[in-house]
């Protein structure tokens, strides 16, 4: 039998089973393999149903068996193993696993301690798409990916806009880990699993949480000029056809693409921030030029009837002025051209202000820091040699096996151990099991979680983990460093059921306060690289020393495992698009990079990541290590939803899957079409349905040979409506579905925040649902994305509370921790604490 890691490790112990396919199943036992677990993966006879290089990472470190589930034989050898493990996996789709007698409540019978995960393209309970063949592709078309995929696709009236990166897969999959977890600590003091459900499709949608909300009402200050231009051609009639050169003289100039002197771009993304503009203007030496011309400064927390006279915008927030925009863009612009991409990058990351060289992903791969830093491992693979694979999506401090993988073997390679693997598992003991008892709360109740986060990746930490039961305490400074845009419209979202402090922890009366939490404090959310954290006194060493049970959890952008050259670079979701190839993939090349969507491909991620570190550390304090540094970043997630490109090793064929602004899908079997009266989208199983596809549309399929078929496609598509192609192929089982927007699902089932208290709830009969908060506190009505991507059966899921206004519970916290009336009133009066920062909730 092999040997397994080292036992030290954070999962070391737990047994998992993992029955899934494709990405979204096999990728949940990686991370939890990534993290010490014994994984076992079962491949169907014939192999895996995915032929993709990437099968190397997402089986690295698993044990791998050929099972067929239709033999009484091996369907009994899967059975035993699922009576003595601690988890299983599967992403079939609904029902399948039950019709073979290892359906979740067959399995808890026998094994009540099983945590027992299920992810589903679409919900069990959804009355109208559990059936449906969950293809990547089908589902984004179906929840509005493909027709919100962001402003600049909008403008240039490009709908749909297919994207070849499994959004879907990766939102679901750290969601999955982040639940196993979840419920492995909870049950190291009830002894009891769970069966736990995770629709792919609601995981994209909370995944895309920034694309789907709604304020109604809110103040055109909060638009982006591209919001505004989209609104004015709607109004008038005007067509939405802008060119990409067009497009971008609608972007803030500190929030944009520059070419340099290299040829190669460079990509600044400084806006909204009280530094960092000034900063951005002060290396490339042009601040006392557009100070000199008198652009505004004044606090973007002013209502604009209080603004200096003549002001149209400040330079401290989102976004400026055409006119000032104009001027200190083309100026920047003159200064950009005069070194190349990689100089400004290293002159941008020593000064802290977040810029970075536009990459292909080849190029990240390849490039020093993606390997010094450990985010990219290199692995001696049978089939591959060398392989340049992706690393952890998140690690605990001081797990040295974190960069030591164990390559994928084959299919079928361990069938032979088959039987010493079952006698060792029924015979080993179970770790991190209590006493069994009734679930009736949350798995994370009576967890307190201080979050000193930002943005959107790092408040999603803490707010994920706020509908399991953790109570969260929110602290800001009383001086708000970012613009509204950045804190309280995103907030509204990330920020829900938390409460609000604020605080300048940098202050006697701040380091006081946060002495007298920490000892009742489980875990800290802090997004902060290693050289901010040693400035605010809160390094792992100095915690740890006072409070060995406390769980720092630390999220940056260019973070590893290991130091990098740009570990301490500060950046944002946008800057690791444009780093790991996200950009240049999307917008067709180097010279025409775009962002990909326009809120949260990466951020929301993040988060999750985060969320997963914490559940991995939780984990390992139940079982008496004591607290750790959890810690993951945004290039971690930047290179998980890139999974099928993200390898490289020295046979690869070339980086060639389907990039630009005009691509519709993989190729004429995977993709959009239009009907006559509506796009939908096809996708056709190469292995199976090649042959019925052919005669439905009487029409023979050469799969080598597919770019004529193509054509002729879309001239037969247009010919009949929708609905009449989705009954043609449905006697077949062949994927059909029409391209949705959000905004329909969102008009559908929009559930009123005051008739619920539980978030599973809200789903119904449906996998998707949104809350509308009628009488949110920020005045305006508010709907959200549901928090019901994971539907647990035992465990509570909690609707979590409006986000308050910053610094609604100051006075209270502050009252909680024994201060005296006297001295918070001394506290605000030096402006170590404040209770608002502006008049009103959003400034008008």
């Amino acid at each position: 039998m092999k040997q397994t890691f080292a036992s030290t490790r954070p999962l070391a112990g737990y047994r998992v089973v993992d029955f899934g396919q494709y990405i979204a199943g096999p990728a949940v036992a990686m991370m939890l393999a990534d993290q010490g677990a014994e994984v076992i993966h079962i491949d169907p006879p014939g192999g895996p149903r995915w032929d993709n290089p990437a099968d190397a990472i997402l089986n690295r470190g698993k044990y791998r068996i050929t099972l067929d589930l239709k033999s009484e034989r091996d369907l009994e050898t899967a059975r035993e193993l699922v009576k003595n493990a601690d988890v299983l996996v599967e992403n079939f789709r609904p029902g399948v696993m039950q019709r073979l007698g290892l359906g979740a409540e067959d399995m808890r019978r026998v094994n009540p301690a099983l945590v027992y995960l299920s992810l589903p393209g679409f919900s069990e309970k959804d009355e109208e798409l559990a059936d449906t063949a969950a293809w990547e592709g089908i589902i984004a078309a179906a929840v509005g990916q493909y027709t919100d995929m962001g402003l600049n696709r909008i403008l240039m009236g490009i709908n749909p806009s297919f994207s070849p990166l499994p959004l879907a897969s990766a939102y679901a999959s750290v969601l999955g880990a982040t639940s196993v977890t979840l419920a492995l600590f909870a049950r190291s003091s009830h002894g009891l699993g769970d069966r736990i459900e995770v629709p792919v499709s609601a995981a994209l949608m909370e995944g895309l949480a920034y694309n789907s909300m709604h304020i109604h009402g809110l103040p055109d200050r909060y638009k982006s000029p591209r919001e505004l231009e989209i609104e004015r051609r709607k109004n008038t009639g005007e067509q939405l056809n802008l060119e990409y050169p067009d497009l971008q003289e609608f972007l803030d100039p500190f929030y944009r693409t520059y070419m340099c002197a290299d040829g190669r771009p460079f990509y600044a993304v400084c806006s909204s921030h009280t530094r960092h503009p000034q900063a951005c203007l002060e290396v490339l030496g042009l601040w006392d030029e557009i100070q000199a011309a008198g652009i505004p400064t004044h606090s973007a927390y002013l209502d604009q009837a209080d603004w200096p006279e003549g002001a149209e915008c400040t330079l401290v927030s989102y976004p400026l002025s055409r006119k000032w925009a104009d001027f200190v863009s083309s100026r920047m612009k003159q200064v950009f051209a005069t070194q190349s991409a990689y100089e400004w990058q290293q002159i941008f990351g020593d000064a802290g202000v977040p810029g970075c060289a536009h990459q292909l992903t080849k190029e990240w791969l390849n490039s020093e820091h993606a390997l010094a830093c450990g985010s990219v491992l290199e692995v001696n693979d049978p089939r591959y040699g060398l392989m340049r694979q992706l690393g952890n999506i998140c690690w605990l401090g001081g797990d040295a096996s974190v960069v030591d993988k164990r390559a994928a073997g084959l299919p079928g390679q361990d069938n032979d151990i088959t039987s010493d693997l079952l006698a060792a598992w029924e015979n080993g003991s179970r770790v991190g099991i209590g006493s069994a008892q009734k679930v009736t709360n949350g798995w994370l109740d009576g967890i307190r979680i201080l979050d000193l986060t930002n943005v959107i990746a790092g408040p999603t930490i803490a707010g994920t983990l706020s509908r399991f039961g953790a109570e969260v305490i929110s602290i800001d400074p009383p001086k708000p460093s970012l613009d509204p845009w950045n804190s309280t419209v995103f907030g509204m979202q990330a920020n829900q059921g938390k409460q609000s402090l604020l605080l300048d922890l940098k202050s006697t009366q701040g380091q006081d306060t946060l002495q007298r939490l920490l000892p009742s404090i489980d875990v800290i959310t802090i997004n902060a690289s290693d050289a901010q954290l040693k400035r605010l006194g809160l390094s792992m060493a100095e915690l740890q020393a006072a409070h060995p049970q406390l769980i720092l959890c630390q999220f940056d952008a260019y973070g590893g495992p290991l130091l990098g050259p740009r570990s301490d670079h500060p950046g944002y979701d946008d800057l690791v698009q444009a780093t790991t190839g996200i950009m240049s993939r999307f917008g067709g090349g180097m010279d025409t990079p775009e962002e990909h969507a326009h809120f949260g491909t990466i951020d929301v991620l993040g988060g999750y990541c985060a969320a997963h570190a914490i559940g991995v550390a939780l984990v390992n304090r139940a079982r008496g290590n004591g607290g750790s540094l959890a810690r993951s970043s945004l290039i971690a997630a930047g290179q998980l939803i890139q999974t099928p490109f993200m390898y490289d090793y020295a046979e690869r064929t070339p980086f060639n899957e389907p990039s630009g602004r005009y691509i519709k899908g993989q190729d004429a079997l995977y993709r959009c079409y239009r009907a006559a009266d509506n796009w939908f989208f096809l996708a056709v199983d190469r292995g199976t349905k090649l042959a019925a596809f052919g005669a439905l549309i009487n029409q023979e399929v050469d799969p080598e040979n597919l770019s004529l078929l193509d054509s002729n496609l879309e001239e037969l598509f247009a010919t009949q409506a929708v609905a009449h192609w989705q009954g043609v192929f449905a006697a077949e089982d062949i994927a059909c579905q029409p391209l949705l927007s959000m905004g329909q699902w969102r008009e559908k089932h929009l559930m009123l925040a005051d008739g619920y208290s539980k978030a599973v709830d809200l789903a119904g009969p449906s996998s998707i649902a949104f809350v509308s908060y009628a009488d949110h506190p920020c005045g305006y009505r508010v709907d959200l994305i549901a928090p019901n991507a994971i539907r647990p059966t035992d465990a509570d899921v909690i609707l979590p509370t409006a986000m308050p206004m910053y610094g609604a519970d100051t006075r209270r916290l502050l009252t909680e921790l024994n201060f005296t009336e006297s001295e918070i009133a001394e506290m605000l009066a030096q402006g170590a604490a404040a209770t608002h920062w502006s008049t009103n909730y959003l400034p008008l």
